[in-house]
């Protein structure tokens, strides 16, 4: 996120400690201009009027009167109900046993996570306490249980903790649309979450903006250089990550029923209808190698139809993996037709390949 400052781009926890000062700062500036804020957080009008659009959400609880009722008209900002987070209308918190367990048991986690920052390691290791002696018996029972991340976790901490301290990284990481496994250094911008948890970041090895996957990064570490990403506006991510354009490749996959799914899940210009049930899909994709692994997840249950030279891969891709298991794939890969309708004769048997997303 770029600052009207051009500071360095904020990361998630960097957001949630300006909208914590936020709703003090407004509370103590009724009809507050929006200009004014913004230049006093060091943010961009629209990431303040983002800020904004999500308080109303917080609150001391979802109970109505409790929620913050903050708006504004693009050129001030109205707090209805300041006294919701008054000290006489506090409410004590009350958690059930559940609830203390679960809170317990992912602080007593997250406190172990490699990366952390000691100053925050020690603020949640006190309010665990604090929990823990609230808690009483349910604190005791919660002791018993625990949890191990997997390693993303560790690679979550050392890249928030990379972004805070503006330094660079170097990691390894694989990619699965080329199945292959590479080094890079890279300059971190943001975690993004969209499904999975992302790093986007200025890769030094393709020298453009790239995005990763944190749990396709085999191995990270944080450099002594410092991250130097160019100044660029941060992707618009509300449309989901994946987003096409008009210059990208055209794939069409044909699916049986059981293979609908496919049309839900990847972005697509269009669908139509098979006389059998199944879909005609049609997706933009600037990496067509990518659906490979798609045809193989599908199975019998879809193929490839266009590009041929991809429906070709597909089929060699299904051929070796059967011959690895010691089976013939002419059987299941030599007629393409999963779903039921003819195969055009330049694609016949270019197709019932299985592929992962």
């Amino acid at each position: 996120m770029t600052t009207s400052r051009g500071t360095r781009p904020a990361n998630a926890i960097d957001q949630t400690r300006r909208m914590l000062s936020l709703v003090t700062y407004l509370r103590e500036r009724p009809g507050a201009r929006v200009a004014d804020v913004a230049r006093a957080f060091g943010v961009t009008g629209d990431e303040l009027i983002a800020d904004l659009e999500l308080l109303p959400m917080c609150g001391t609880s979802f109970r109505g009167g409790d929620l913050l009722d903050i708006d504004t008209d693009g050129e001030h900002i109205w707090w209805h109900n300041p006294a919701a987070l008054a000290a006489e209308a506090a409410q004590p918190l009350r958690l059930a046993s559940d609830e203390a367990t679960a809170l317990l048991v992912a602080a007593r986690a997250v406190a172990t996570l490699p990366g952390l920052r000691e100053g925050d390691r020690q603020a949640l290791l006190r309010a665990t306490a604090k929990v823990e002696t609230a808690a009483g018996e349910t604190a005791e029972a919660s002791s018993r249980l625990s949890v191990t991340f997997e390693s993303e976790g560790g690679v979550f901490a050392d890249v928030d903790r990379a972004i805070s301290e503006g330094r660079r990284l170097w990691i390894r990481y694989w990619s699965p649309a080329r199945d292959e496994v590479t080094e890079r250094e890279i300059d971190p911008i943001r975690l993004v979450s969209v499904g999975h948890t992302y790093v986007e970041a200025w890769c030094r090895r393709s020298e453009a903006r790239r995005t990763f996957r944190l749990d396709r990064v085999a191995e990270i570490r944080i450099l002594d250089e410092p991250s130097e990403p160019p100044r660029i506006e941060p992707r618009d991510l509300s449309a989901g990550l994946v987003q096409p354009s008009a210059d990208d490749p055209e794939v069409v996959v044909e699916v049986g029923p059981a293979g609908r799914w496919v049309a839900e899940y990847y972005p697509h210009e269009g669908a139509e209808e098979l006389p059998d049930g199944g879909l005609r899909i049609t997706i933009r994709t600037p990496a067509p190698e990518s659906l490979r692994r798609l045809a193989l997840r599908l199975g019998p249950d879809g193929r490839i139809v266009a590009p041929v030279e991809l429906a070709e891969s597909a089929r060699r891709a299904a051929r070796e993996a059967l011959a690895a298991y010691g089976e013939d794939g002419d059987g299941l890969f030599g007629t393409g037709a999963a779903t039921g309708s003819a195969a055009p004769a330049d694609t016949a048997g270019a197709g019932a390949a299985p592929a992962g997303a």
